[in-house]
């Protein structure tokens, strides 16, 4: 039976010969008719209101003005159409593909990728953290290996790292104005400025300052705060809505881009940077917050996102072992 909808509106001539037309046009054509008065949704009103009547038949759309021989060919248009497409589906159902080790794979995936990302961040964020216990146990060779794993992912200078077992939990560099603590160069004798970052970078500790963590400040706070997000995440049944974007800017991006690039450039040596932004250097406090920020909202802003996506890969994949398993 072919569906037709009629959309009217009142004191309308043209769609009351339509409606005549149609329902005369039922013994030729036999169709399910039924009338919308667009005045009654607004949507609709705005939609169709300098076009009626309109007339849905099928997969076809007449609008005003048409013919009885136009509505007559539509239709049988229309009733020819559906037919073929039984015609079609009666001889060659749909084959629905086998599934495969790899779509249950996906489906175990799609379910589970928060607590995955969760584990896999932990786990590199835990390394860092082994390296100066193991150092501090004696297992030199194995904190050496992590260290090493680590360095083309961040700096590891040695006065913008945290330590264990030591004095202090950190040594900045003198130009951070931190009163009461021991700066870098006074405790390690390395010399601070730019001509000393090898040594500084290559510095992992001792058993009297403590041993350095194989990441920096700033990338333990992003990597802690992308965590503590994935966890709000999972406790709240991952329906925490993503952070608009220009927040994500603002607070994420924002601080950590104005912390971080005016202490490189004010320690790039240039004489005309000089006068307008002194030389800087950025203190633990600020590097943990800013990388906090940064990482905490940059997760608020793309976890939701996968989540969406995973959600449509879930849907799809449930349906088809449904289908499968029936």
């Amino acid at each position: 039976m072919i569906n037709v909808t009629l959309y009217t509106r009142a004191e309308c001539h043209l769609c009351e010969l339509a409606l005549t037309e149609l329902e005369s046009l039922q013994t030729q054509i036999p169709h399910t008719l039924r009338v919308v008065d667009i005045d009654g949704d607004p949507a609709l009103q705005k939609k169709y209101f300098d076009q009626i009547p309109v007339v849905e038949i099928g997969p076809y759309v007449l609008r005003a003005p048409f013919s009885r021989p136009e509505l007559l060919m539509t239709l049988g248009a229309a009733r020819d159409a559906a037919a073929q497409q039984a015609r079609l589906e009666q001889a060659s159902p749909p084959a629905i593909p086998p599934l495969t080790g790899a779509d249950r794979l996906s489906l175990w995936m799609a379910r589970h990728w928060l607590a995955f990302v969760n584990l896999l961040l932990i786990l590199y964020l835990g390394l860092p953290f082994l390296a100066p216990i193991l150092m501090k146990a004696g297992a030199t060779f194995p904190a050496r290996l992590i260290y090493t794993a680590y360095s083309p992912l961040c700096h590891q200078l040695g006065f913008r790292s945290f330590y264990l077992f030591g004095e202090q939990a950190y040594y900045p560099r003198a130009a951070a104005g931190l009163p009461g603590v021991i700066t870098f160069g006074k405790a390690t004798g390395i010399d601070e400025s730019n001509t000393g970052l090898l040594a500084a970078r290559s510095f992992v500790g001792t058993e009297q300052l403590g041993y350095k963590i194989a990441l920096c400040q700033r990338d333990v706070a992003i990597y802690g705060a992308i965590i503590l997000f994935g966890f709000l995440f999972a406790l709240t049944g991952r329906r925490i809505p993503p952070l608009h974007w220009a927040l994500w800017l603002i607070l994420a991006i924002g601080p950590i881009g104005l912390d971080g690039f005016s202490q490189l450039f004010s320690q790039l040596g240039l004489s005309f940077l000089a006068a307008l932004l002194p030389f800087r250097e950025s203190t633990p406090l600020l590097r943990t917050l800013t990388g906090g920020l940064f990482g905490f909202g940059t997760a608020w802003f793309g976890l939701p996102y996968v989540e969406e996506s995973m959600r449509e890969t879930r849907q799809a994949l449930e349906k088809r072992f449904s289908t499968a398993e029936k």
